[in-house]
């Protein structure tokens, strides 16, 4: 199944990727530039942690607390 929108958003990616060759730290230091560039305010929630629960057959399985 293709998604025009996905499409387009993975291949915006793939450029913005190729214009700084792979290189994560470049590509993370853009996007930080971008956010701030914006104007737009940015929230920072904290982590959900998981809640050990009983072992199943599996091993031990987390729930997220709420």
């Amino acid at each position: 199944m293709n998604d025009p929108i996905v499409e387009e958003v993975r291949r915006h990616r793939m450029e913005h990727t190729r214009k700084f060759g792979g290189d994560l730290k470049l590509i993370c230091e853009d996007l930080r530039r971008i956010q701030r560039e914006s104007g737009c305010r940015v929230v920072r929630r904290p982590p959900k942690l998981l809640a050990p629960v009983k072992e199943s057959q599996g091993g031990t399985q987390t729930t997220p607390q709420p």
